[in-house]
């Protein structure tokens, strides 16, 4: 069975366990206030370019999400993002379990279009009754998409003024921010992602580390206590050395960039098996996930030999699937995809 499901379906970059390994013995400060995760979040600023940044280690992209967007907004205000934000259908309410309502506007391919947001705000702006309702007080996009999109420099720019007109954040959910970057349609870089928001997040679980997403408020703007309210969403860890660790070395000689440059090779020649195989695509995808409408029949013929999403029904006989690469991904596992395509295409029913 080869396996194609996600991209944290391994353990960790043998050089990331390496580090791990490597300091292990020596006895830290807790709480995050160790030299490795200081030397992680000063890499971290130099890579965003953003020298007076403030960071921040989590283990996990829900509680990110969670714990900076209580974190920014005051008790009666919302977050904007698109229909298909991650914020709206992928976590469980956990945004709205903070008090905090989740307002989703009509999205494209998977992305906020600051049109759609202007027109929102006009529209709240000017309704007499604005004072009953959530006030909305940031937006939330992801970099890439839940449909492994990406906003264009343009799209992002629009985005971030339309917000700073209004007076909202800009906060980006970056758990595959490594994947999005290294897309040669990517026209953005990570200093450029750093100064149009608020806030963002480095995705390592997703990208090479056994755990861990890397908070950046861009500006030196994180709220107020903000590891207080860490600690309150029971998101600090005791041995904050886990996460800073890994930071450390993902940050090291480009290696974050460099797997995920890897993931992005990976899943260009996987669209090609998949289409060669008279698979079509769903949505054309220039990052690490990649959606393919398959017959029924053979869904379940090539699922017993691989590993995949099946992400939601597209007509009556096939299935609209997800097909993830990542760091992890080899030559090999591309290969047997190939020839198991083959194989069960040619069976017959």
């Amino acid at each position: 069975m080869i396996s194609f499901e996600s991209d944290y379906n391994n353990g960790a970059h043998p050089a990331v366990l390496r580090h791990l390994v490597e300091t292990n013995d020596e006895p830290t400060l807790t709480y995050g206030f160790d030299i490795y995760t200081e030397r992680a979040k000063e890499k971290i600023r130099k890579a965003c370019d953003a020298p007076d940044a403030e960071v921040f280690l989590l283990t996990g992209g829900t509680q990110a999400n969670a714990t900076v967007i209580d974190g920014i907004l005051r008790s009666y205000e919302g977050v904007v993002c698109a229909d298909t934000g991650h914020i709206s259908v992928h976590e469980a309410g956990a945004v709205e379990a903070s008090g905090h309502k989740v307002i989703a506007l009509p999205g494209k391919d998977g992305k906020l279009q600051a049109e759609t947001l202007e027109h929102f705000m006009d529209v709240f702006e000017h309704d007499e009754s604005r004072d009953h309702v959530a006030q909305p007080g940031m937006v939330y996009i992801s970099f890439p998409t839940e449909m492994g999109t990406l906003y264009r420099a343009d799209e992002l720019k629009a985005l971030s003024d339309t917000c700073r007109r209004h007076q909202l954040q800009l906060f980006v959910d970056g758990a595959r921010l490594g994947y999005g970057l290294m897309s040669k349609k990517c026209d953005i870089t990570l200093p450029q992602l750093a100064r149009l928001c608020d806030a963002l997040y480095i995705g390592g679980t997703k990208v090479g580390a056994l755990c861990g997403e890397a908070v950046v408020f861009t500006h030196h703007n994180a709220p107020r206590c903000f590891f207080s309210i860490i600690k309150r969403h029971g998101a600090l860890l005791a041995k904050g050395r886990l996460t800073g660790v890994q930071f450390d070395a993902l940050f090291t000689d480009d290696l974050y960039f460099n797997i995920s440059h890897h993931a992005i090779k990976m899943a260009e020649r996987m669209k090609s098996i998949l289409t060669q195989a008279g698979l079509r695509l769903w949505i054309d995808s220039p990052t690490n996930q990649q959606f393919v409408v398959i017959p029924n029949a053979l869904m379940h013929r090539l699922e017993s030999q691989v590993q995949f999403i099946h992400w939601q029904p597209y007509d009556d006989d096939s299935t609209v699937c997800r097909f993830v690469t990542s760091w992890a991904t080899t030559d090999e596992d591309l290969l047997a995809l190939e020839s198991i395509l083959k194989q069960v295409s040619e069976t017959k029913e």
